[in-house]
C-alpha cells in the first residue's frame, strides 16, 4: 500500500515538472521553431541541395567525320538529357581546352572515316573526361559508355556482326531501382538533422534554470533528481516524436520516400534513438550550468559525429579503422540504419534488433549519466 502511494506521488510529482516545462515552452516560441519548423525546413533544403544524380553533363564534341553516322551518335547521346553539347570543335586541342577552362565536363572525339568503320560492323571514338570531380568523372564514363553501346548497335547495318560476350550478365537493382539519391539521403539526412534538434533543445533546460536562479527554489521542494529529469525529458519526447512524424511526411510527400517496412520498428527506434539524444543534450546541461557553453558543447558533439561517423554520407567501412570504432559510439550510426532498414529494405524486428540494442544502451547511458551528474546543492 505504501509502496503504491509513493509510486503515485513519484507520477505526481514528474508529471508536475513535465507541465512545468510545458510552460516554459508555450512562453518561448524559438523552442518550437527550433524543435518543429527547423527540421522540416533544413530536410527540404538540404534534400534538394544535396544530390549525387549527375545529369545534363556538358559536352564538348570534336567531329571529325561530319557524316550522317557521326551526327546519329551525337544525337543518341544528347536525346535523354544525360549530355547537353555545349561546344562543337574539329579538333582535339579545342575539346582540350574546354575542359581545362571547366567549359565542358566531358568531350566526345569522332574521328575521321567512323562512318566507314560502322558499316564494317566496328568503329572507335573517344571519351576525354574531367577527372578532377571523381563522382561526377566515373558517372559521365558509365552513361556515356551505356548511350554509345546503344548508338552503336542501332547504327550498325543489318546482318553485321556485332561483339558480344562470352557470358551475359542480367542486372537487377533492389530497393532503389532508379538510383536516385534523395532515397539514400533523405532517411540518413532525418537522422541527422533529429540529432542536433534534439541535444539542442534539452541542452537548454537545466542550464536555464541555474542562470535564472529558479534551481534554488526547485531544490526547497520534495521532487527528487529522477523525477526532475524524466519530468523535463517527457515534453521534449512528446516533440521530439512529432518531429518524426513531420519528417517521414515531409520525405514521403516531397521526395517520394516510401515506407516498406515495419512502423512498429520505425517508432520503436525513433523513440528509443530521442531519448538517447534528449538525455544527452540533458546531461551537458546539468554539467556546463551555462546556455552558451552547452550550445557550443551541444553543437560539437551532434553535428559533426552525426555527419561524418553515422554513415549519413560517406559509408562506414571507408573509414580508417580508428573512426570506425569511434562510429560504435554515436547513436545516429544505429538509427540511420533502421531508418534506411525500415524505409527502402522492408526490414522488421529480425534484421534491426542489433541497431535497436544499441540505441537503448545509448539511452539507457544518457539517462544515468544525467541522473548521476544532477546534485541537489548549489556548490
Amino acid at each position: 500500500m505504501a509502496s503504491a502511494s509513493s509510486l503515485r506521488r513519484t507520477l505526481g510529482r514528474t508529471l508536475a515538472m513535465a507541465g512545468k516545462e510545458v510552460q516554459h515552452i508555450r512562453r518561448d516560441v524559438r523552442t518550437l521553431y527550433l524543435a518543429l519548423a527547423m527540421p522540416v525546413l533544413l530536410l527540404v533544403l538540404f534534400g534538394f541541395g544535396i544530390s549525387f544524380d549527375v545529369d545534363h553533363l556538358e559536352l564538348a564534341v570534336v567531329d571529325q567525320d561530319r557524316s550522317t553516322a557521326s551526327r546519329e551518335l551525337v544525337r543518341h547521346l544528347t536525346a535523354g538529357g544525360e549530355f547537353t553539347v555545349v561546344q562543337e570543335g574539329t579538333s582535339s586541342e579545342e575539346a582540350l581546352r574546354a575542359l581545362r577552362r571547366g567549359q565542358a565536363v566531358a568531350a566526345l572525339v569522332v574521328p575521321h572515316g567512323f562512318s566507314q568503320e560502322v558499316s564494317r560492323g566496328g568503329a572507335r571514338v573517344q571519351l576525354l573526361v574531367d577527372g578532377a570531380d571523381g563522382n561526377t568523372a566515373n558517372q559521365a564514363l558509365a552513361k556515356a559508355q551505356a548511350l554509345v553501346d546503344v548508338a552503336s548497335r542501332r547504327l550498325a547495318p543489318a546482318g553485321a556482326p556485332l561483339p558480344s560476350p562470352p557470358v551475359e550478365v542480367r542486372l537487377r537493382t533492389l530497393f532503389n531501382p532508379t538510383g536516385r539519391s534523395a532515397l539514400f539521403l533523405v532517411p540518413g539526412l532525418a537522422a541527422y538533422l533529429l540529432a542536433i534538434v534534439a541535444v539542442l533543445i534539452t541542452a537548454l533546460t537545466v542550464a536555464r534554470e541555474w542562470e535564472r536562479g529558479s534551481m534554488e527554489q526547485l531544490f526547497a521542494t520534495p521532487v527528487g533528481r529522477m523525477e526532475i529529469v524524466v519530468g523535463k525529458l517527457l515534453p521534449y519526447l512528446g516533440i521530439g516524436l512529432l518531429q518524426v512524424l513531420l519528417v517521414l511526411t515531409v520525405g514521403a510527400w516531397v521526395f517520394d520516400v516510401p515506407v516498406r517496412g515495419s512502423l512498429g520498428v520505425l517508432g520503436l527506434g525513433a523513440l528509443l534513438f530521442l531519448i538517447g539524444m534528449l538525455g544527452q543534450g540533458l546531461f551537458i546541461s546539468v554539467v556546463t550550468r551555462n546556455q552558451v557553453v552547452a550550445t557550443q558543447m551541444a553543437t560539437m558533439t551532434s553535428v559533426l559525429p552525426s555527419m561524418l561517423l553515422s554513415g549519413f554520407i560517406f559509408p562506414i567501412e571507408n573509414l580508417p579503422l580508428p573512426l570506425r570504432l569511434l562510429s560504435n559510439l554515436v547513436p545516429a550510426r544505429y538509427f540511420v540504419g533502421t531508418l534506411r532498414g525500415v524505409l527502402l529494405r522492408g526490414n522488421g524486428l529480425s534484421e534491426l534488433w542489433p541497431q535497436l540494442v544499441a540505441l537503448t544502451l545509448f539511452a539507457a547511458l544518457m539517462l544515468v549519466a544525467a541522473m548521476a551528474r544532477f546534485k541537489r546543492r548549489l556548490d
